[in-house]
């Protein structure tokens, strides 16, 4: 497909562009992982420079991540001036360094305020690629982005950093196994991405939706998802126009978007890429949501990427499915059609299932946020207990390593649908288990947990560091191995004992597994301030610092970005609910509270005998109703007031969960009663019934 790519610096360009000593000096870097040659950058960005000039770009930004969670830019033209007017340049120092203002980004503490300078640096593993936006281009470069002493400022940083920690890792234990010839180790995610759309009209009448990203106040419509009529759905023309759309933007930029489909809440869509480089996949996915957004302008439509935009439905996600390759051509995650006797494939499993139990605190800290609270455990969202779904095969063969050595593995076999013009399908080795929160799907291992919001770098930076520690430990131990067959199955009878607690196949929604999970020794934790603490633990940071992920003082950096972030937004809903209450709900109340008085004296003025025992009823419900709001609104406000004061961040983070949060829900209660009795013409939101059916 000719537009596939067609605004990527890709390596089919630079091939034709570059002279063929820098192509293949480039293409080392980028392939094997070794260090930039400096003397190549002159060239490349020339090269660079005109290709996108010849696409009608006239700016070049140095596009990167910082502790936001999106996408960061400042744009430069290529203008130079001279003496006879001015030249379209572009540098290899401009490329490969840029120096953007660092004193606004979140740093946690590494930098004060009016230390303002930060760089930026060129990420040339990931390729340079156009950005069109009406009529305008703009050269957009990946890249990474550090303060002036040198930590990471950004979301890219640790994840190259990551993938550096698990490739060592991962080859020293391919060379036990006698593959001589790798030299490199990847990891590869494919994000899905959940979202809803809502029309435009609707969006710019909710306050809450405009400042919070979700609906604050809303009362169930008659009707949601529970005749699962709109899951694979036909997708309604409206939304179909802009699907289009979204995949043109994307297969120019690059990205494999493959599968699109109705989701389960009504209004709610998903879109699914292939697998990629794990740097690769993280920049996609924020090129996604960015398109997402821009493209749902353009059809008069909102894209809303919360997790959990409206109460009562499906919350929306980003299924992260993870893998590893090496460059030799390997998923070292097949299992192969006999998995039992593939003694690799069982390694690397089981250096996952080690790492997912010992650091599962890390796993749930690293899907934590303000938004993914509400959706964490219900509607095909994972509860907040870690464990792996490894299907019946796997586990079958994690029995027999316990009992002694693997013997065999459960077959496949034909599905036969008793119909005679269908075909008997094969059969795959296990079931899938969509509430499980680290699945393994074939060859591959989905992590679910994460929110529709998120940047997926910092979920795999942790999966990847986890899994090298894991590595290297096995690889500690076997390579002072003088019977390599009999250590490994030792090895691995051994982890398997100590960490098959984290295995579950059943039901992780059920009661019953919280209790069981409470007797395995697994944790659970309940909410975001708790969560975020696990990344400050004494284990994670010595573990960050021994893979060179992050210093401690990034470590301590980041978790205070974190639990700010968790603050501010809990801080925001507040006021945004406060002000609904105030100066839109109440006021409504109230009018129509006076309207209801009226026609009671008018009916009873015109005639005593009419009965007015139903209007007196209401008056008395929406008196009580408005009576409760204003002072679920005070107490809000007390609350809010209470928490602003406190000082220490942990402390001020726990009494915005424990009571600003608990007095939201009480004000919202009292709202949505308020939106069922009140007349429809009288009330000033667009209801739940519009937002989600109307597109």
């Amino acid at each position: 497909m000719e537009m596939f790519g067609q605004n990527v610096f890709n390596q089919s360009v630079m091939r034709d562009r570059l002279p063929k000593g820098v192509f293949k000096n480039l293409k080392k870097t980028i392939d094997e992982g070794l260090p930039l040659d400096p003397s190549i950058a002159d060239v490349v960005a020339t090269a660079m420079k005109e290709w996108a000039v010849e696409r009608g770009a006239t700016h070049f930004t140095h596009w990167f991540q910082p502790m936001t969670g999106i996408t960061a830019e400042k744009h430069d033209s290529f203008l130079s001036p001279t003496e006879n007017g001015a030249l379209l340049e572009f540098s290899g120092k401009e490329l490969v360094k840029g120096e953007p203002d660092a004193s606004s980004f979140p740093s946690g503490g590494l930098r004060a305020t009016f230390e303002a300078r930060g760089y930026t640096a060129w990420d040339c593993t990931s390729p340079a690629f156009l950005r069109e936006e009406a009529d305008v281009i703009t050269l957009c470069i990946p890249t990474a982005f550090c303060s002036y002493t040198g930590e990471a400022l950004d979301k890219k940083t640790p994840l190259l950093r990551s993938m550096e920690a698990l490739s060592t890792q991962a080859v020293r234990v391919l060379r036990l196994f006698g593959n001589t010839g790798v030299s490199r180790v990847t990891s590869t995610v494919g994000a899905e991405q959940e979202y809803f759309l809502v029309d435009k009209s609707f969006y710019l009448k909710r306050p809450d939706l405009m400042m919070a990203g979700r609906t604050l106040f809303g009362a169930m419509s008659s009707k949601g998802q529970e005749l699962e009529d709109h899951y694979f759905g036909t997708i309604k023309e409206r939304v179909l126009s802009y699907m289009k759309e979204v995949n043109e933007e994307l297969w120019k930029l690059g990205v494999t978007a493959k599968t699109q489909h109705n989701e389960v809440a009504p209004g709610q869509f998903e879109l699914a890429p292939i697998f990629e480089n794990t740097n690769i996949a993280t920049d996609h996915n924020q090129m996604v949501m960015d398109v997402l957004k821009r493209v749902a302008n353009r059809h008069d439509m909102v894209c809303l990427l919360h997790e959990k935009p409206f109460a009562g439905v499906n919350g929306s996600g980003k299924h992260n499915n993870w893998s590893m390759s090496s460059n030799d051509g390997q998923n070292l995650l097949e299992p192969g059609h006999t998995p039992h006797e593939n003694a690799q494939f069982l390694t690397f499993l089981m250096a996952t299932i080690k790492a997912v139990d010992t650091y599962a605190g890390l796993l749930r800290c690293s899907c934590a946020n303000a938004g993914n609270d509400h959706r964490l455990g219900a509607n095909e969202a994972p509860p907040a207990i870690i464990s792996i779904f490894l299907g019946e095969q796997l586990a079958d063969i994690i029995d027999q390593i316990v009992a002694g050595a693997a013997k065999s593995s459960s077959k496949n076999a034909d599905m036969k649908i008793g119909v005679t013009t269908l075909p008997a399908l094969p059969k795959d080795a296990t079931d899938r288990n969509r509430t499980s929160p680290f699945a393994f799907t074939g060859n591959k291992f989905e992590f679910r947990m994460l929110g529709s919001s998120f940047s997926i770098s910092g979920p795999n930076i942790i999966i990847n560091t986890i899994i090298a520690e894991a590595l290297k430990g096995f690889a500690d131990v076997l390579e002072k191995s003088n019977n390599f067959d009999a250590d490994l199955e030792t090895l691995l009878q051994e982890t398997a004992k100590k960490h098959q607690r984290v295995v579950f196949n059943g039901n992780n929604y059920s009661d019953e597994w919280v209790q069981e999970a409470k007797e395995r020794g697994l944790p659970n934790i309940p909410n975001t301030p708790e969560a975020l603490k696990e990344l400050i633990s004494k284990e994670a940071v010595e573990l960050f610092a021994a893979h060179k992920v992050f210093t401690e003082k990034e470590v301590h950096a980041r978790y205070e970005i974190m639990v700010e972030q968790y603050v501010k937004t809990l801080n925001i809903e507040a006021l945004t609910m406060i002000d609904m209450a105030n100066h839109s709900i109440i006021p409504t109340a109230m009018e129509y509270a006076t309207t209801v008085a009226a026609s009671i004296n008018a009916v009873t003025a015109v005639s005593g005998k009419l009965d007015v025992s139903t209007q007196k009823e209401l008056l008395e419900e929406l008196c009580g109703k408005l009576a409760s709001m204003s002072s679920n609104a005070k107490a809000l406000e007390k609350a809010l007031e209470n928490a602003l004061n406190i000082a220490d961040a942990d402390k001020q983070a726990a009494a915005f969960r424990e009571s600003v949060f608990a007095k939201m829900l009480e004000l919202r209660a009292t709202g949505d009663v308020l939106e069922k009795i009140i007349a429809a013409k009288y009330w000033p939101l667009p209801t739940y019934r519009e937002m989600l059916f109307i597109l």
